[in-house]
């Protein structure tokens, strides 16, 4: 887990200030091979992409491998439930599907404290791809993760332990989740231990699936409404999500 302090305000109204328009780049991880930044091609309004910018660069969030791309996306789809009082909490997670799933890439974000509180790993659908994530799906049996925005429910001892339920926002992308039974939930083959023996993670049946020893944490932040985004560079998606283009 990792944790950053905050800035000041005066410091972030600065940031702000003097922070351009949302633009694309190259950000890396060390000991990691450099992604580029998936361009954002949605009409922001530049306030909009200038706060995504200042709370990125912040935050410090290209050191943990966060697509920037990912996270102004996910910002804008916060807002806009936010704004529609689906979501209250300033928590939001993000499962970054754009790397490779031997990477760190679940995220959970306090906006109003702009903290990074947890970075992990998360599984994908065995369906949906090998090492990395390709294909999803909104249909039953599929075995593939979907995409979008999710608000998180009730936790529950399952199977798998304590895990969440979570509500798909999207209607035709992720509305069936529940039909699904997609959760969060732990699992022995995603973490450190499984990596160090495997060429990638293992997949789920769709489900966010995280390390055992670290289910507890991310359920009992996350869990009673707040905001989920699962991100794949997928035109179709970007394209047809009418939060995103809300």
């Amino acid at each position: 887990m990792r944790v950053l302090k905050p800035v000041s305000i005066a410091g972030a109204f600065l940031l702000l200030l003097c922070t351009p328009a949302f633009i694309t780049g190259t950000g890396t991880r060390p000991g990691h091979i450099s992604q580029p930044f998936t361009s954002v091609d949605l009409s922001m309004p530049n306030t909009m992409a200038a706060k995504a910018d200042m709370l990125y660069d912040s935050m410090q969030l290209n050191l943990a491998g966060l697509n920037k791309a990912a996270f102004a996306y996910a910002l804008k789809g916060y807002d806009y439930l936010k704004r529609k009082r689906i979501i209250q909490s300033s928590i939001i997670s993000i499962c970054d599907f754009s790397q490779s799933s031997r990477r760190k890439r679940f995220y959970i974000i306090d906006l109003e404290e702009m903290k990074l509180l947890v970075n992990t790993y998360v599984a994908h659908g065995r369906n949906s791809g090998g090492e990395f994530a390709k294909t999803f799906s909104n249909s039953p049996e599929s075995h593939k993760s979907s995409l979008g925005f999710y608000r998180t429910l009730k936790s529950y001892q399952g199977e798998n332990g304590l895990s969440l339920r979570i509500g798909g926002l999207e209607r035709g992308i992720n509305d069936r989740a529940d039909r699904r039974n997609i959760v969060i939930h732990g699992s022995k083959y995603i973490g450190d231990n499984f990596i160090q023996n495997n060429p990638f993670a293992g997949r789920s049946y769709g489900c966010p699936a995280l390390p055992s020893n670290e289910i507890d944490e991310v359920v009992n932040t996350i869990k009673d409404g707040t905001c989920l985004f699962i991100y794949h560079p997928t035109k179709n998606y970007i394209q047809k999500s009418k939060i995103l283009n809300a």
